[in-house]
């Protein structure tokens, strides 16, 4: 049946004349299917947003993969890479059916995003099997990180994230995430397919480089032999040879669970969050309050901050549950209060220590080295921005945009006058800078 719907911008200006720099965008679910609306936003009832137009890439509407119950089926119904079959292959089915609580845990936490992935690649026209490449990324953890400084489900180092405008400051990481990363991890995905017209290279390229695939291809074509992944996997690290056959298990596993001794948790075929625009700051404590949600949950959906403020502006979205976004439109429309506790200020002198700092900002050292990440025993240098409690002259004054773009933080060892004057190295009383080093760089590109 046909229901009328609010165009987005329409809703959004009717929205922030309501709750004013907040506003709703809830992610379309699938045309023939679409999302019950169970709550009412008030003082207006919302009906989700279907756009026709963003599914034309894909044969979504036209399949059975509308009609089915739960994300896993549609996923099988999307299955469009070449199957391998060999010994690896079989040994990581193995590896996977043989620990059934690790699959539990990684398809619980699936279960919150998958949906979206799935959408995203149907949209693009993509084979919908790319949905469970974060099994074998991060295990679907968004909070993961590497040895090798990669980040998210999708494990973007910081070079290839900033390829693909992943942005990386000190109040968020979009490495992390789900929208973002997601947006990001299906272009280059789409883009490597594009340069070497085969699913298999182009996975293979999103672990080891598009660079290091096209050189063993060259030199297989050199040799007179095929360029196929299988033919080319004696040329790859070990990690990349084991990736495809990594994700051909775990296809294996999805597509017959019974088979192997699996239950795979029941996901509905809707989408579970929506994204709720916001343009100005909140405190992350009590954007969750305001939800009702757990600390825990809000930070599954919304991993990609990294301190306890969410600065605002045009592009900054949190992802709730379908059910809390009424909450939260409810609560936030009777809160009356600051959304917001924290502010910058930015160090102008390596003699602002952050005991003096912590007194004139009405707080502990503690806590603004926990909120900041300050390790113990250091000074912050001149040039660093620091967050602190806000005051009566900021209560009501956000985060510049380019101050959370810009904000960086550098640290000095506290070493006591002696030992510096000891050292006989640098100006008196000045401390020297800590080395940082940086991690060293992974093997796969992204």
């Amino acid at each position: 049946m046909h229901k009328k719907t609010l165009t987005s911008s329409t809703f959004a200006a009717l929205f922030l004349a309501f709750a004013p720099g907040i506003g709703l965008a809830v992610e379309p679910a699938p045309i023939a299917n679409p999302a019950p609306v169970t709550a009412k936003l008030p003082p207006l009832e919302v009906i989700p947003l279907v756009k026709a137009d963003k599914f034309l890439k894909s044969n979504f509407d036209n399949s059975d993969a509308a009609r089915e119950t739960d994300v896993w089926g549609r996923i099988r119904s999307g299955y469009a890479i070449a199957d391998i079959d060999n010994s690896l292959v079989a040994k990581h089915v193995t590896w996977y059916s043989t620990r059934p609580d690790h699959i539990a845990r990684t398809m619980a936490r699936a279960s919150r995003y998958i949906f979206h992935v799935v959408h995203e690649l149907e949209k693009r026209g993509m084979p919908t099997e790319l949905a469970l490449l974060p099994v074998i990324e991060s295990a679907f953890n968004p909070q993961a990180f590497s040895s090798a400084n990669a980040a998210g489900m999708w494990q973007f180092v910081p070079a290839t994230g900033r390829d693909f405008n992943l942005k990386q400051n000190m109040f968020k990481d979009e490495r992390r995430g789900v929208l973002a990363s997601t947006d990001a991890a299906l272009t280059y995905l789409q883009k490597l397919y594009d340069m070497f017209g085969d699913w298999q290279l182009a996975l293979a390229a999103y672990n080891w480089g598009e660079g290091s695939v096209q050189r063993a291809i060259k030199k297989n074509q050199a040799l007179g032999r095929p360029t196929d992944f299988e033919s080319l996997a004696e040329l790859m690290p070990a990690e990349t040879r084991n990736y495809v056959p990594k994700l051909q298990a775990v296809k294996n596993i999805i597509a017959n669970p019974a088979q192997y001794g699996i239950t795979l948790p029941p996901v509905d075929n809707q989408p579970y969050f929506t994204a709720v625009d916001k343009t100005s700051d909140i405190d992350l404590t009590i954007a969750a309050q305001l939800a009702e949600l757990s600390i825990d949950e809000f930070k599954a959906l919304n991993p990609q901050f990294n301190r306890p403020v969410i600065t605002g502006g045009e592009k900054t979205k949190i992802l709730l549950p379908q059910e809390n976004a009424a909450k939260f439109a409810s609560n936030l429309a009777q809160w009356g209060r600051a959304l917001s506790t924290w502010t910058t200020h930015k160090i102008t002198s390596a003699r602002e220590r952050i005991d003096t700092l912590a007194s004139k900002f009405g707080t502990t050292p503690d806590v603004i080295r926990q909120v900041n990440n300050i390790p113990q025993k250091t000074l912050l240098m001149a040039g660093s921005t620091i967050l602190v409690p806000k005051t009566s002259a900021s209560l009501n004054v956000d985060i510049a945009p380019e101050v959370a773009d810009n904000a960086t933080m550098a640290f000095a060892a506290d070493r006591p006058e002696y030992t510096r004057a000891k050292a006989g190295k640098g100006h008196k009383g000045q401390a020297s800078p800590i080395s940082l080093v940086k991690p060293r760089r992974a093997r796969n590109h992204h």
